[in-house]
């Protein structure tokens, strides 16, 4: 196959790609004289992916919550009973893997060796090895990480969070699964999902550092395996999310030295990926850094009282079916920064944003860009998240460049909305 090229004459970054026979989309960016190279190998499937419709087929298939994180596990067996992690060290490469709501990826990082390494990235993650006992040996192993889970502060912060703004979602959910959904996972449920979400159609690979694109591809397509791509779409079945949210509060105690909190507001603004997704994800961004980012008259208020500590940070996710702002940190009064924080937004109802402030953080948000682009890993991650949601990341600029402050202010208007709030404690164990 032979490669298209897109360059941006803003940033002076060059991608080569394109679509193999087989679905599989190939994604390279060579960056000239760095010593570290990355690989990530993906696949659109994640945590929320429980129920859905294989092509060729009607009826729906519903599996055991947790399956995809279990699935990701199960990769690094082999066939012959050889330790992937060991084939990666013999070429100096730390590989690794993980499952989120959206996607799974497996990947590595390499100074050297890197077409070494992406054979046998490739090989792994096509040959699928699961049989009743091994399945039951896991299940023992990722109940352990659960039951972590269970007694992290930050993990529970955030999921009771989502529990609060989710009402039907399967993002509400914990990736892992509980211990009862993981009991019920078969090595039939595991090849059903390899078979379906794993079809190279399915997946994209992006490879990031000082590389020969012609080498590199010919390394990718020497190690395809199958090329019987779908030639109709999964169907991924989510029930119906209301636009309101389930609850404005949700606590927990468990053993933490100072209570965690995480607040926010619920996007009910989706339903599309692309460029309009990019562009509400820069507008996000920009308005979080206004209200409540580390130059803000809030973060100032907030550290002269004392009520946060070092660990505060902001974050806007986002899907195409589904998004929503987080704040997040430790505070001894919790409830009187959520307090704080619904005044902020009531004030700004009243005399509006400030327009000096737009064009400041949006100069720090293109920073934020451009930096991203100075590190492999970050960047050949970004890449394929905004990939999967339909989004080049070189088409940041343009969509960044016609984004006015009348769109940060309807942006507001839309989002920031008291009745789609919702705040999350952790509270310490007296």
């Amino acid at each position: 196959m032979e490669l298209k090229i897109k360059k941006s004459d803003i940033t002076g970054e060059t991608v080569y790609y394109g679509t193999h026979s087989s679905g599989l989309g190939i994604y390279i960016i060579p960056k000239k004289d760095y010593s570290q190279n990355y690989a990530i190998f993906g696949t659109r499937y994640g945590s929320v992916d429980s129920k859905f419709v294989v092509p060729g087929e009607t009826a729906p298939t519903e599996v055991p919550d947790g399956i995809a994180h279990y699935l990701e596990h199960k990769m690094f067996d082999q066939p012959d009973g050889s330790n992937v992690f060991d084939k990666f060290s013999r070429y100096g490469a730390n590989a690794n893997a993980f499952t989120s709501f959206n996607m799974t990826a497996y990947l590595f990082n390499a100074t050297a060796n890197i077409e070494e390494n992406l054979s046998t990235l490739l090989d792994y993650v096509q040959s699928p090895y699961y049989t009743p006992e091994t399945v039951q040996k896991e299940q023992g192993i990722i109940g352990q990480e659960i039951n972590m889970y269970d007694d992290n502060g930050s993990w529970k912060v955030f999921f009771n969070f989502l529990g609060c703004l989710y009402n039907n979602h399967p993002v509400k959910k914990e990736i892992a699964g509980t211990i009862e959904s993981i009991s019920h996972i078969t090595d039939d449920y595991l090849y059903k999902c390899y078979n379906t979400f794993y079809n190279l159609s399915n997946m994209a690979i992006v490879v990031v550092g000082d590389v020969n694109p012609d080498r590199i591809l010919n390394v990718i397509e020497n190690g395809i395996k199958k090329n019987e791509p779908f030639t109709e779409e999964i169907q991924k079945l989510y029930p119906d999310e209301p636009a309101k949210v389930a609850n404005h509060y949700a606590e927990q105690k468990l053993s933490v030295a100072m209570p965690l909190f995480m607040m926010g507001f619920k996007d009910t603004d989706v339903g599309y990926g692309g460029k309009k997704l990019l562009k509400k994800n820069i507008e996000m961004n920009i308005l979080l850094q206004m209200l409540f980012g580390k130059s803000s008259h809030f973060y100032r208020s907030l550290y002269e009282q004392g009520l946060i500590t070092p660990s505060y940070a902001v974050d806007y996710t986002m899907q195409p079916d589904y998004g929503f702002t987080s704040i997040e940190g430790e505070s001894n009064n919790p409830k009187q920064v959520y307090d704080m924080m619904l005044a902020e937004i009531d004030k700004v109802n009243k005399i509006g944003l400030d327009k000096d402030d737009f064009v400041r953080i949006k100069k720090v948000i293109w920073g934020r860009y451009i930096r991203t682009m100075n590190n492999v890993e970050d960047y050949g991650t970004m890449y394929i998240q905004l990939l999967f949601m339909g989004i080049d990341y070189l088409d940041y600029y343009d969509v960044y460049n016609e984004i006015n402050f009348e769109d940060i202010t309807k942006r507001f208007e839309q989002h920031f909305i008291r009745d789609n709030a919702a705040l999350s404690v952790v509270w310490p164990i007296e």
